[in-house]
């Protein structure tokens, strides 16, 4: 009798350890599996053109099998986000304007990818004002203007290039910063009224299907037609490669960009949604940024 007790207690031993060690073996596992998953940070500046490409890249990354997280900052604080790496990727780069900041920081970050080649950006009036049509007309009538031209935050680097194009036409004016928003929201109530104003603005970007706008003429050719690029920190080609691989095949048009920026602000449709649309409506063009 006390050999079967024996027996079934050394069996019973045997069969705790057993399970001890596969569930030792199955937490290893997850505890592996969690680490793989890695976290790919995206940086968001507050402007509307941002938004879209940023949300179907989070769509397409998730699908791939990392997490995602977005960090919100101007630009400034974005680049140095990206070159210290606690932000992987910034899907709206402008340049020329942004050269400042791959000049700073060339050693962390680079141009990935272009989005798309040809993004206007400039002072804009409203038509009605109709005997302004080159920041030169400006000169003269400052006063009309409040002395004040409006633009976007202080941490833009835009900002620099404004004040550098109001001292080379040496006109008689402030550049008032703000957000986006702001910026726009002042515009709106002198347009309302009719009123002289000069704001920046550039595409892609609802302005110019809201309002009656026009961008002004440039002869000094401080304003160049803008290139938007994917920036990423150098350490994501190796930390996770087939990332950086779909994001250095990224592009998309600025139609389309424009498209969503309309159905997010405008009919206030959640912008996952309008990103999701897209990737259902463009599967090849996803597929070939994939390598598929």
């Amino acid at each position: 009798m006390k050999k079967v007790v024996l027996t079934m207690m050394t069996a019973l031993l045997v069969m705790f350890i057993v399970g001890c060690s596969q569930q030792s073996d199955e937490a290893n596992g997850d505890e592996a599996g969690a680490e793989e998953k890695q976290t790919i940070t995206l940086g968001v500046t507050p402007w509307t053109s941002t938004v879209p490409p940023t949300e179907i890249a989070q769509i397409i990354l998730e699908d791939m099998g990392y997490n995602v997280e977005q960090t919100q900052a101007d630009a400034g604080s974005t680049y140095i986000g990206l070159s210290r790496g606690d932000i992987d990727v910034f899907m709206d780069g402008w340049f020329p304007v942004h050269d400042v900041y791959i000049e700073k920081y060339s050693d962390t970050i680079e141009e990935t990818a272009v989005s798309y080649p040809e993004a206007d950006s400039g002072l804009v009036v409203p038509t009605y004002m109709e005997d302004v049509n080159s920041i030169e007309d400006l000169k003269g009538i400052e006063a009309n203007l409040s002395n004040e031209i409006y633009g976007i935050e202080e941490g833009a680097s835009i900002t620099g290039e404004i004040d550098g194009l109001i001292e080379s036409y040496e006109l008689d004016v402030t550049q008032v910063n703000s957000s986006e928003g702001g910026m726009i929201a002042q515009a709106m109530r002198k347009m309302e009224s009719e009123e002289p104003v000069v704001f920046y603005g550039w595409r892609p970007h609802t302005m110019f299907n809201k309002f009656d706008i026009k961008v002004l003429e440039d002869p000094k050719g401080i304003f160049e037609t803008a290139s938007v690029k994917v920036i990423t920190n150098n350490e994501i080609q190796e930390t996770a490669p087939d990332a950086y691989a779909f994001l250095s095949n990224w592009s998309i048009s600025i139609d389309d960009v424009e498209e969503m920026i309309v159905k997010i602000e405008e009919e206030e449709i959640p912008a996952e949604e309008v990103a999701q649309e897209w990737i259902d409506n463009n599967q090849d063009k996803v597929d070939e940024m994939l390598g598929e």
